[in-house]
């Protein structure tokens, strides 16, 4: 028998959320970890609001909305609440009933400052951290790695500084666009670059200050982008330290530092072994990890000189350090952590392809690191959930 549609419309719906879910669905183990986490997190949440005014949107849902667009490739704070009008999965994880009105996306920038000011997304990051080394499933063995982030900020952007000097603002420069006779100025004029010497020391993004003009390695266009950095296990490739910096040929070698003693300080975790790609190959750089007790296991990009035949003294240690590194690197210990390397290029793979991290949709390098560090978090937050699976309620 043929069935027709209802077309009386029902004015009540009585149904159960809960069943609507099914039971394995992966979202189940994550909101049961994040959930456990967030009531961990209600001091701090009490501590960066105030006790009067009109209630806002609760400090967990925004977290927990976060945490869905790295999961789902939401592009846009816009399109997912866009999203949470239909998606009753996406309503299900934030606790939000289906009658309710779903929250405006302004909520995520007037907030954004506020989650800075007392470090919230970067504390949600290391209670998932924390979860994984209490469960041991990390190893003493560790990699780093970087990766460029490309900027919001086009490269008509990059323009001139300006002179201290000059009367002139540099809006004023923009708005002399030449028009087409009738008093019409485009205002996307079309720009040529070649022939011109654009740096870093000379020109700035007016778009994004922060930004600088970099390229990852020889024979690649150079872009304006941001710098992100990671930490990660070599037996499971989770991440324990994330991080953003300024576009430099240094950058790399300072955030390794600084995330080995973040994890030291924060987790209590000394690395025995630091693996890393031939962008890591400085002396002073493997003198450092020596002198914190970890072994360091870098690629050499090319053979150590003599150090008899060093002319300054002070390059001597340095020039002795690669030397050292060049011994270890025909050890067993060697080559298993430059195999296990690989799994820090798969997490920025996810973050670039699946979080849409690979060119930030945000201006300023800490609203950035903001969405690395939740990032991060949803991707450790799937591992876990394989590695070890929370049991069925």
């Amino acid at each position: 028998m043929r069935g027709h549609a209802d077309e009386q419309p029902v004015l009540f719906h009585a149904f159960n959320v809960e069943e609507r879910i099914r039971v394995d669905h992966p979202l189940r183990d994550v909101k049961r970890r994040v959930d456990a986490i967030l009531v961990t997190m209600s001091p701090l949440f009490a501590q960066a609001y105030s006790q009067t005014g009109r209630p806002s949107i609760p400090p967990e849902r925004l977290l927990k909305a976060m945490l869905l667009m790295a999961m789902y490739s939401v592009r846009s704070e816009r399109q997912l609440c866009d999203r949470l009008q239909t998606d009753l999965l996406f309503r299900w994880f934030l606790d939000m009933q289906p009658s309710e009105e779903a929250f405006d996306h302004a909520v995520f920038a007037h907030n954004r400052v506020r989650l800075d000011e007392h470090d919230l997304t970067g504390k949600f990051f290391n209670a998932v951290v924390s979860e994984a080394l209490t469960a041991d499933l990390c190893s003493e063995h560790f990699s780093v790695d970087g990766t460029m982030i490309d900027s919001l900020a086009s490269a008509k952007s990059f323009q001139p500084k300006p002179k201290p000097d000059a009367s002139k603002s540099p809006d004023d420069e923009s708005a002399e666009a030449p028009g087409d006779g009738k008093g019409f100025k485009p205002r996307n004029v079309e720009v040529d670059f070649h022939g011109q010497k654009r740096t870093n020391e000379t020109h700035q993004s007016r778009t994004d200050p922060e930004a600088r003009l970099h390229r990852k390695g020889p024979g690649k266009e150079a872009k304006l982008s941001h710098m992100g950095h990671a930490l990660t296990d070599n037996r499971h490739g989770l991440i324990v330290g994330i991080t953003v910096t300024e576009a430099n040929g240094t950058a790399e070698r300072g955030a390794a530092l600084d995330l080995v003693d973040e994890l030291k300080s924060m987790h209590q975790r000394q690395p025995k072994t630091l693996g890393t790609d031939k962008g890591y190959d400085s002396g002073d750089f493997l003198q450092a990890l020596e002198a914190r007790g970890i072994e360091p296991h870098v690629p050499l990009m090319k053979e150590p000189c003599d150090p008899d035949n060093v002319v300054h003294t002070q390059r001597q240690p340095g020039v002795q350090a690669r030397h050292r590194m060049k011994e270890r690197q025909a050890t067993v210990g060697y080559q298993l952590s430059q195999k296990c390397r690989k799994k820090v290029e798969e997490v920025f793979g996810w973050l670039k392809e699946t979080a849409k991290l690979g060119r930030s949709r945000l201006v300023g390098r800490w609203k950035i690191r903001q969405l690395l560090e939740i990032g991060a978090a949803a991707y450790n937050l799937i591992r876990l959930r394989k590695l070890t699976p929370l049991p069925q309620e």
